[in-house]
């Protein structure tokens, strides 16, 4: 199951056995009944409303046809008695205050009762109360008219105090939104309403043709018609009962008449039932990193096709989606649902296809999931709720990934709302149902898609979403293992590093996530198959408040980023790629300041080096050595201070101290992640006690990390990432063993292969001394980095260390003689012939060359040694054939 729904609340479940006791413990109870008569209850029981603690709060008739309502505390599993009418009512709206001293009910009064009354006054259809329930006392009616009423108390403080002021949302169907500050003063034991005749009231909103209620954030939405179009207004409340318009953003949906159908504010099944004229399918969704979406359903031209839109305000951006079905049922626009996820809005169409938009990265479409789903298919799977099926689960088809994969089982014959984040309730049976993405559902996609857009969207909802932790790094890491050679668009060691590590850093500082990358993709201009969307850019809204704390202040934040080009905040391969070239191809040598510039570098390469060391206290499986060639030292250094440049650029209200602990611990970070992946897939091939030999060839599983190797050095180089010290000189090892000399000496042309001093050496002194030998020693010399050459020639130990001693040894026979060559019998060869093919090659052309006479002269006292060792060495490879 892609989302996985766990029961917040079900009735049979949560209520049955409460429901009972109470029933058998009335006054009113049958004598002699049974608990079995009084479960029929739960037939009759609604969820109503659902508060911002979570609290649920509901109604039942018993046998007697008597109204009743009671809350349920999620976190206790405790049942509580609010209130009971001796009538039977049809409540619309309900809504207790947090400290549970008031309760506001709006109900239809019945049909009977209206129609006997009405023969003696005129009676209103609908009655909204306000109650006194500590304990039940006085009765208050707020509003007596004919159209439906909509309350909500406010929740602005996380804890209750002693009886203060409580604020009451008034919400009506003839559109206008009233605020009633009602206080609650004790007398005795008794919590009563102060002033009961005399309740400050306040208009918040009206003339609107939509709105909606964000109970978590304390938010009212609603849009005031302007033209064809609209403006979306919205209200924030604060803990200190104060509101403020903070949002007005112009709409750009064509809105024709529509009935006002209120989003949030109500849970009244009944009405869903009824024949209404067509509303509008709009919502709003916010998420904890300053994302506001607005997702709206437009009404379909072609029947086998949906149509719906997001605007994403903080990105100044919309995109409208058009998607092929692919069965032609009878479909309506309310039919279409969207469900906030915070970092997701799923947009679900009964039967048909669910799609996980992604609010924060909306510029890739890979970072959204298109999922198609068919119901009664084999494969399916449910969530068993007290030993009975429960259908309403959204799920994975165990069938191939390939397009038949999402679907919400059971749910299209329901009336179903979202009144929370990430949580579903059905209204039809009061179940409410929390839905989260579930990470293993997640792993198993990531093995059977065959799509890289599915491949990325899966990557990016484990690492940025769900959570970069050791034990799915290593998962992902067994699969990259495994499928790297099979996606064709994007790398995943790229996309797995930097989103890890946009992950693990985003929580250090403010606005970190503006600045950091989190995909090594520029673009995508792949094609999604059955689905068609269009990019337009839209004006970016203009809060009516600045300053601001929470997410006000995060969207402001974004919309800053995007007014100053968000591409350019972020740090980019491409900058850190122009200064490596310059250092790395010596074209800052000379300059002010390049000595002291060098020195700060490799000192930060230290600092990272330290820190990357400290970050596992086991041995580490893959033996590293710390003594790695220069241009890796300068590569790490390099980045850290390139990131600490850009850092300080943009986070002005961080010490410098941090930013720099920050730069060090990222490239720490992306060491320690490259070391992971290369440690991973050590053990995967049984590699944890491997040798360097050249005693015999490579076996299978060694070549298969070496090319595996490889490919993280094709990673690496392709964005510029440091890797791991002692990477290049394993990488080298494996080589030697696994490839044919000629195929190994192109990878060390090609650059495939770096040569390290350690790694030269290292074959210098275990290789011995066959003419086999000799012809992979003298491949490698030739191609020696000229550093490095310099300080193997300078060893005398080792065979190549004779190398500078024929060179003297020429030198002086030459500067001896002058102007004249040296005859053979002037020359004993025999006194240069040592174990090492090259040099004697060098003596034998150096003679030849005598005895044919064909070097016409050379420059008094002087001859340059470097020119005819080169010459011999050149010799020496056509003779050898290489």
């Amino acid at each position: 199951m892609l989302l996985h729904p766990s029961a917040r609340f079900d009735p049979r479940r949560d209520t049955a056995s409460w429901l009972a006791e109470q029933s058998l413990a009335s006054a009113a109870a049958p004598l002699g009944a049974d608990a079995d008569i009084f479960l029929e209850s739960l037939e009759t029981l609604h969820t109503v409303n659902i508060e911002k603690n979570g609290n649920i709060i509901y109604t039942w008739k018993d046998i007697w046809r008597n109204t009743s309502i009671a809350l349920y505390d999620p976190n206790s599993n405790a049942n509580e008695h609010l209130y009971s009418f001796e009538k039977d009512l049809h409540v619309i709206s309900c809504s207790v205050n947090n400290e549970k001293t008031l309760l506001a009910v709006s109900f239809l009064q019945s049909t009977k009762e209206v129609r006997a009354d009405m023969l003696f006054q005129p009676v209103s259809k609908f009655l909204t109360l306000l109650i006194e329930i500590c304990p039940i006392n006085n009765v208050k009616v707020l509003k007596a008219v004919d159209s439906r009423i909509r309350v909500q108390f406010l929740y602005p403080v996380a804890e209750a105090c002693a009886f203060p002021e409580s604020c009451l949302l008034l919400i009506s169907e003839d559109k206008y939104v009233e605020k009633i500050d009602i206080r609650v003063v004790e007398e005795g034991h008794t919590a009563v309403i102060e002033n009961s005749s005399h309740l400050p009231k306040e208009k918040i909103a009206d003339d609107f043709i939509w709105i909606q209620w964000d109970t978590l954030e304390q938010r009212l939405y609603y849009i005031v018609p302007k033209g064809s179009s609209g403006i979306l207004n919205c209200v924030q409340f604060y803990p200190d009962k104060s509101f403020t318009l903070i949002l007005e953003v112009p709409l750009e949906i064509y809105l024709t008449d529509t009935e006002l159908k209120p989003v949030n504010v109500e849970c009244d099944y009944y009405q869903e039932q009824e024949t209404e004229p067509q509303s509008l399918n709009l919502q709003v969704f916010t998420s904890e990193k300053g994302c506001m979406c607005i997702c709206h359903c437009i009404a379909p031209v072609n029947p086998g096709e949906v149509t719906y839109s997001v605007f994403f305000l903080h990105k100044g951006v919309s995109k409208t989606y058009t998607v092929a079905l692919e069965r032609m049922d009878c479909l309506k626009v309310k039919d279409l649902l969207f469900f906030n996820l915070d970092y997701y809005v799923a947009v679900f169409l009964p039967g048909h296809f669910l799609h996980l938009v992604n609010t924060q990265y909306p510029d890739l479409m890979c970072c959204n999931f298109f999922l198609t789903g068919f119901f009664g298919a084999e494969g399916d799977s449910y969530v068993l709720l007290d030993n009975k099926a429960v259908v309403y689960t959204l799920l994975f088809s165990n069938a191939e990934c390939s397009g038949e994969d999402a679907k919400i089982n059971g749910l299209y014959e329901s009336a179903i709302i979202s009144p929370l984040k990430s949580v579903v309730l059905d209204l039809s049976t009061g179940r409410t149902f929390t839905l989260e993405i579930n990470k293993q559902a997640l792993l198993q996609f990531l093995w059977n898609s065959k799509l890289d857009s599915h491949r990325l969207a899966t990557l990016h909802c484990l690492l940025l979403h769900v959570g970069s932790t050791t034990d799915l790094e290593t998962e992902i890491i067994k699969w990259i293992s495994e499928n790297i050679s099979t996606c064709f668009t994007f790398d995943p060691i790229q996309e797995f590093i930097i989103a890890s590590l946009y992950w693990k850093m985003c929580p250090e500082a403010i606005n970190l996530d503006t600045l950091l990358p989190y995909t090594s993709l520029v673009c995508w201009d792949e094609l999604i198959p059955g689905i068609e969307y269009t990019t337009h850019i839209t004006s970016l809204p203009v809060p009516k408040v600045q300053n601001c704390k929470g997410f006000w202040g995060k969207l402001i934040s974004n919309l800053e980023c995007v007014k100053y080009a968000e591409s350019h905040l972020r740090f980019n391969s491409k900058v850190l790629w122009r200064e490596w070239e310059k250092l790395h191809l010596n074209k800052r040598t000379e300059g002010k300041g390049i000595k002291t510039y060098m020195t700060t570098v490799f000192e930060y390469a230290k600092k990272v080096l330290s820190n990357f060391n400290t970050w596992s206290t086991e041995e580490r499986l893959v033996p590293l050595f710390q003594d790695e060639d220069d241009q890796q030292k300068l590569l790490t250094g390099l980045m850290a201070v390139q990131l600490k440049d850009h850092l300080m650029r943009h986070l002005r209200s961080v010490s410098k101290k941090k930013i720099e602990g920050i730069a060090v611990d990222y490239v720490s970070k992306l060491l320690d992640l490259m070391y992971r992946i290369m440690e991973n897939v050590w053990k995967k091939y049984n590699l944890d006690s491997w040798i360097f030999s050249l005693e015999q060839r490579g076996t299978s599983n060694e070549i298969l990390v070496f090319h595996f190797m490889c490919q993280m050095l094709y990673a690496a180089s392709g964005m510029c990432l440091p890797l791991p010290p002692g990477f290049h000189t394993r990488h080298a090892e494996l080589g030697v063993c696994c490839l044919p000399l000629y195929t190994l000496l192109l990878y060390i042309d090609q650059g495939v292969l770096h040569l390290t001093e350690t790694c030269v050496l290292k074959l210098l002194k275990e290789v011995d001394n066959t003419e086999k030998k000799e012809k992979l020693k003298l491949g490698i010399l030739t191609r020696l980095p000229k550093a490095t050459g310099s300080k193997v020639g300078q060893l005398p130990n080792y065979p190549v260390g004779a190398t500078t001693v024929v060179q003297d040894y020429i030198k002086f026979v030459f500067e001896k003689l002058g102007n004249k060559w040296p005859s053979m019998s002037i020359v004993d060869t025999s006194s240069a012939q040592i174990d090492f093919l090259p040099l004697n090659y060098l003596v034998t052309i150096l003679t030849e060359v005598d005895h044919q006479g064909q070097v016409a002269s050379v420059e008094q006292g002087t001859v340059n040694v470097r020119l005819v060792e080169h010459v011999a060495l050149k010799h020496t490879t056509m003779l050898l054939g290489l």
